[in-house]
């Protein structure tokens, strides 16, 4: 895309920031509607060192210090034009894995101020977008103009069956344990699949050894509570839900999810940066006699292949966010995949969230869309403000982790 056709994308109360790393010099460019500005950053090697801190230290108690010096690094070039406008990022590299809402504030947040234990995330005086590339929202709002909003309002599945050991399956009390070794309960379901879904397996387990996990087997037990608490804010004529067992790969491929206007899948997410195909949504992956389902996840390759055209498509799980990096694109992973099967916007997590915070960000995030009727971008930065200023969830861990992708307007 050309400049002109970059800026035609913007409006007045927008600031387009696209970062470059490279390996001695990177760079930032801040774009207006009717301005152009470059700055010139430190190599690659010292931004990754500092986000990599920054993530570290976010996902734990946090250290002002490390907040503040990634931001003193990629935003204080810019600091004199960010104002109060809208922020839209298009990362590059390790950025594409931070949550820029967490970043500290640049101009409130002097090293003096950090050094004293006050910090500020850049969200309380901005609203953050993030985009894969500048192209996808351009040809995402070619593609989908004219379209009306979905008739119905809310389709959502939560709890899915992972495990034969199951209480759902086995009748006996769930302990809600912890992620069980995938490794284990491959090998012990495999004889009984097919050669069909032994290769699906063999590609799970692939993934998950990629992405560092340890296995899908405990059951997500706040999702259903996460659910419950949504699905009160509608009547029953404007939702479709799935638990359990229905929570499964025919659910969610089903024609009937055009009909809605939001998607909610809380389950495992998982985004394989190294083999991207491998990305996927969890599914239930036994049937109610602990049988393992012939297809148990939906890959990204079905995913480019629905019909979802939603306002909104929440992917309410771990590093949904992540993907490949392709030069000149951005990300390939879920967000790209919803993006194409015709999701406007699209909320993803960056890094392992917290499942009691996570219910309680979600409920906020809905009560301000369905009830206050704020566009999901101005509806996620006011439940994340609220968690934040809750002094028992204000540490990035709690409310950072999601981010809104796609169409701000």
């Amino acid at each position: 895309m050309t400049l002109p056709q970059i800026q035609q994308q913007l409006d007045k109360d927008t600031l387009l920031l696209e970062y470059s790393l490279g390996s001695e010099h990177s760079y930032l460019w801040a774009v207006t509607p009717n301005s152009i500005d470059s700055y010139e950053l430190p190599g690659k090697k010292q931004i990754e060192t500092a986000a990599k801190d920054f993530r570290e230290k976010s996902q734990l108690h946090y250290n002002d210090l490390a907040l503040n010096q990634l931001s003193q690094i990629i935003l204080a070039p810019v600091a004199k034009k960010l104002g109060h406008l809208r922020l839209v990022i298009v990362a590059d590299g390790a950025l594409q894995s931070i949550p820029f809402a967490a970043l500290s504030d640049i101009i409130l947040n002097s090293k003096k101020a950090s050094e004293q234990g006050k910090y500020q995330p850049l969200i309380v005086n901005h609203e953050i977008v993030n985009l894969p590339s500048v192209t996808a929202i351009a040809t995402q709002r070619r593609e989908l103009m004219g379209r009306k909003s979905a008739p119905k309002t809310l389709a959502i599945l939560a709890d899915p069956v992972f495990d034969a050991k199951d209480e759902r399956v086995t009748g006996k009390p769930d302990t809600c344990m912890n992620n069980k070794q995938v490794t284990d309960k491959l090998n012990t379901i495999a004889p009984k699949l097919d050669s069909r879904s032994l290769i699906q397996l063999a590609d799970l387990k692939r993934a998950a050894i990629h992405f560092n996990r340890n296995g899908w087997g405990g059951r997500l037990c706040g999702t259903r509570n996460e659910a419950n608490t949504i699905l009160k804010l509608l009547p029953k004529t404007e939702n479709l839900l799935a638990f359990d067992f229905d929570a499964n790969y025919n659910w969610i491929t089903s024609k009937q999810l055009a009909q809605y206007r939001f998607l909610h899948f809380a389950t495992h997410g998982f985004a394989d940066p190294l083999n991207p195909e491998l990305s996927g949504i969890v599914l239930s992956l036994v049937d109610k006699r602990g049988i393992p389902t012939p297809q148990g996840y939906l890959r990204l390759g079905d995913i480019f292949n629905q019909n979802y055209p939603a306002d909104l498509v929440v992917l309410s799980a771990c590093e949904t966010g992540l993907g490949n990096n392709v030069q000149g694109e951005g990300l390939v992973g879920l967000t790209r995949g919803l993006m194409y099967a015709g999701a406007q916007r699209v909320a993803v997590s960056l890094w392992n969230v917290d499942d009691i915070a996570t219910a309680e960000l979600m409920q906020e995030f809905y009560v301000q869309m369905l009830q206050l009727h704020l566009s999901p971008t101005t509806a996620l930065r006011a439940a994340q403000l609220k968690l934040w200023q809750n002094p028992n969830r204000n540490l990035p861990l709690y409310w950072a982790a999601f981010t809104l992708q796609g169409e701000w307007r």
